[in-house]
């Protein structure tokens, strides 16, 4: 079943009788998402609402490689650089708005989490009604290693994993598969990636979550085991810590293997971030609503965009590819309480709203 093409490019759009099938489709670019397309996405679901001929959406991307493996941080960088503020803003805003949207929609939405699921790509999935991740999904948040933080809602949801799972993939930018996505919360069920060609003619006619979930089980089984579950023992000691310094002595004294790549995956983040982000989801905990975390996450963006950590790791991540950052300062121990402090302070007139 193919669909009717209601749009080609960037996005691709198309029609399954009831279903609306939106495919990124940037794959040499592991469908990273740009504004434009953000604003699109915004654009067709909001018209979508009050379409009656619209029963449920169904979110992907093209390609076997990603469904999205984030943002598109190069223009952030150049815009960064050249002291342009306007694109982060509008970025984030719109991105942060269009993810919400996903998660409050009125309309089912299913979306089909195969390959690489990372940072924005997790806002766009982890927030819909209905995740579905196979046997190529591997699902993270690595920010902490481009002097960023684990943003789109990502540490609303990842503060609520089973004991402190959450705050290890969120410290270390591990990958989750399959299994690991659905135990942490992120992800529902597990269809094989075989069967996916099947599910927009298996969604037409759906109008509720009931029903999706319904079409969605019968195509599912049960995910090959995942690494979480076994590691708990250690990640639920070691991350328990008050604060990061108290993480890392936990991990240094653990005998685990495991524990010790954490380790090394958190040597080598930028402290400033690990620090912002370890603050950030144990706040998380106690929102009572996702949109205080989009809130918070939106200062916190706008602080880093102005400070050198984050220009530093794309700089060696993506630009220069040196795979070299100089993070500033360097040690734990030097980003003091008041430089976290920053990034979480009001930003007046900038607050992001929800009320357009």
């Amino acid at each position: 079943m193919s669909g009717a093409i209601l749009q080609e490019g960037d996005l691709a759009v198309r029609a399954y009788g009831s279903l609306r099938r939106i495919t990124l489709n940037r794959p040499q670019a592991l469908n990273a998402l740009t504004l434009d397309m953000a604003e699109t996405m915004m654009a067709l679901l909001r018209a979508w609402i009050g379409d009656d001929a619209v029963g449920a959406v169904l979110l992907d991307g093209a390609g076997d490689r990603a469904f999205c493996a984030g943002g598109d941080i190069r223009a952030l960088y150049d815009a960064a650089k050249a002291g342009d503020m306007r694109l982060p803003r509008r970025f984030w805003s719109t991105e942060y708005r269009l993810d919400l949207l996903i998660a409050r929609y009125p309309k089912p939405v299913v979306a089909i989490m195969d390959g690489l699921v990372m940072g924005g790509g997790v806002g766009l999935s982890a927030h819909a009604a209905h995740r579905i991740v196979t046997e190529r999904s591997l699902v993270a948040m690595p920010e902490v290693s481009i002097g960023y933080f684990p943003d789109v809602g990502a540490c609303f949801l990842l503060a609520r994993s089973p004991g402190f799972a959450g705050t290890y993939l969120a410290l270390t930018g591990s990958r989750a598969n399959a299994a690991d996505a659905i135990d942490c919360g992120l992800a529902d069920l597990y269809v094989e990636a075989a069967k996916l060609p099947d599910v927009p003619a298996a969604l037409d006619g759906c109008r509720s979550s009931t029903e999706v979930r319904a079409r969605l089980v019968e195509m599912s089984s049960v995910a090959p085991p995942g690494v979480l579950p076994k590691a708990r023992h250690w990640i639920d000691v070691c991350y328990a810590a008050d604060d990061v310094e108290g993480i890392v002595r936990r991990l240094r004294a653990s005998h685990d293997g495991a524990a010790q790549a954490a380790l090394a995956l958190m040597q080598k983040a930028s402290p400033t971030s690990l620090k912002i982000t370890l603050r950030n989801i144990r706040a998380a905990l106690s929102f009572g609503r996702l949109e205080q975390g989009f809130q918070q996450d939106y200062r916190i963006s706008l602080a880093c965009v102005a400070e050198h950590d984050f220009l530093e790791g794309i700089r060696a991540a993506v630009v220069d590819k040196d795979r070299k950052p100089m993070w500033r300062p360097d040690r734990l121990e030097d980003v003091t309480p008041d430089m976290v402090d920053r990034y979480f302070r009001p930003i007046g007139a900038l607050e992001l709203n929800f009320d357009g």
